[in-house]
């Protein structure tokens, strides 16, 4: 029987041949991206106008929610630049923990986490200045957890006295890595310049589960559940993008359909338009 670990592996293979088989057909249907030479068979790839963006943000969704929460908490920072082509660098980080606080089992978690990957806008942009946006993703993440000593609390059942004893450290080492890819998708847009606001979901796959089975994390920042090998998650950013020219850019093409031109006159055309018909 093939091993629980690997069909995860297995499904997030497939789930991201589907998204870029999903995002090269969407850029593929969208006629407005190259130019077609009338004269020619030939198509002219239309250059990319855009200048360059940095984008920062905050999520509000975890910390809110979290709130409700008493055992857990949670904070994360991203931001993403443009490089060409609706391409973009997208570089995320955060930290957080838990508070295991069972009637037999008491221990703590902390830990922080860094993703790092990349997003493709799917929607072909109606102008160089519009960074409204509908994405896919792929990224890999890591995180540096660390738990406290943790104690199993033993009830004697002849006086009922309860014994705390700590965990073997082989057992349950106090600090390990976690490491998982993620699948993201999300929109993006522009309430006024510069702020925007968005949301992600995201499918999330751990890939070292197996590291930390003995005594797993209730929640890890970054990722979720610490005993699931695979979370969805979702979060909401408020962000502001800082924008600026990129050098080298061509001029506009004063030859493209619907540019001004002047009429063309034969020579000596005006003169004769001049004289009067009898003379």
């Amino acid at each position: 029987m093939m091993p629980q670990q690997s069909i995860y592996r297995y499904i997030f293979i497939l789930t991201f041949n589907g998204f870029m088989l999903l995002g090269s057909s969407c850029a593929y249907a969208q006629a407005d991206t190259v130019a077609t030479d009338t004269t020619s068979d030939h198509k002219v790839k239309k250059p990319d106008l855009a200048g360059h963006q940095l984008c920062i943000g905050v999520d509000y969704f975890h910390p809110i929610i979290n709130s409700f929460l008493k055992n857990q908490y949670g904070y994360e920072i991203a931001a993403d630049y443009y490089m060409k082509n609706e391409y973009y660098i997208a570089v995320e980080g955060g930290w957080g923990g838990s508070n295991v606080n069972y009637s037999d089992l008491q221990y703590n978690t902390t830990n922080s986490f860094l993703r790092f990957g990349f997003n493709r806008t799917l929607l072909v942009r109606d102008r160089p200045t519009d960074w409204d946006k509908m994405f896919i993703g792929l990224s890999l993440a890591g995180a540096d957890i660390k738990r406290s000593p943790a104690y199993y609390i033993i009830e004697d059942s002849l006086w009922g006295n309860d014994t705390s004893r700590p965990v073997a450290t082989a057992k349950a080492p106090p600090s390990f890595p976690a490491i998982w890819a993620e699948l993201s998708g999300g929109v993006r847009v522009e309430l006024v310049k510069g702020l925007c606001a968005g949301w992600t979901v995201r499918g999330k796959f751990m890939l070292n589960g197996k590291s930390f089975n003995s005594l797993s994390p209730l929640y890890i920042a970054g990722y979720g559940r610490g005993d699931k090998n695979t979370v969805f998650d979702c979060d909401m950013y408020i962000s502001y993008a800082i924008r600026w020219k990129r050098k080298g850019l061509p001029l506009p093409d004063k030859t493209a359909p619907g540019a001004a031109t002047k009429p063309d006159i034969a020579p000596g055309g005006g003169k004769d338009m001049k004289e009067s018909p009898g003379r």
